[in-house]
């Protein structure tokens, strides 16, 4: 088997799955990202396992430079989605903290509204 077409093919797996990946990250997908996240890893150890003791041409290695940068550039970007996401989680959590303490707070109260009372030096109507 020629060198060269068997790398073509494993990078081209490679960026399918990158590709999935960042559909579903696009997409808000979030169990089915993680789902696919370990046929990614298989492509990942299938690539490094078949290009331990190859050594490609320089021409082959121009070839697939296109292709690993649009890996990296997919896995970026699913990264900065994933980013995006943990923000958001993390804001809901802390909405939901406070809450939690306000409620908390009230409940000690007894469920008695607590309202400043008038000040005597101030004049009523």
């Amino acid at each position: 088997m020629s060198t060269a077409p068997h790398l073509y093919s494993l990078y081209q797996q490679l960026l399918d799955q990158s590709l999935i990946m960042l559909r579903h990250a696009s997409e808000g997908q979030w169990d089915e990202l993680i789902a696919c996240e370990m046929e990614y890893v298989r492509a990942v150890q299938n690539l490094a396992e078949a290009t331990q003791d190859l050594d490609p041409s320089s021409s082959v290695q121009e070839q697939l430079r296109p292709v690993l940068r649009a890996i990296l550039d997919n896995e970026s970007e699913v990264k900065r989605l994933l980013q995006a996401r943990m923000d958001e989680l993390s804001k809901l959590v802390g909405q939901s903290s406070m809450q939690k303490s306000v409620l908390t707070a009230y409940g000690k109260q007894g469920g008695h509204v607590l309202v400043p009372q008038e000040s005597r030096d101030t004049p009523t109507n």
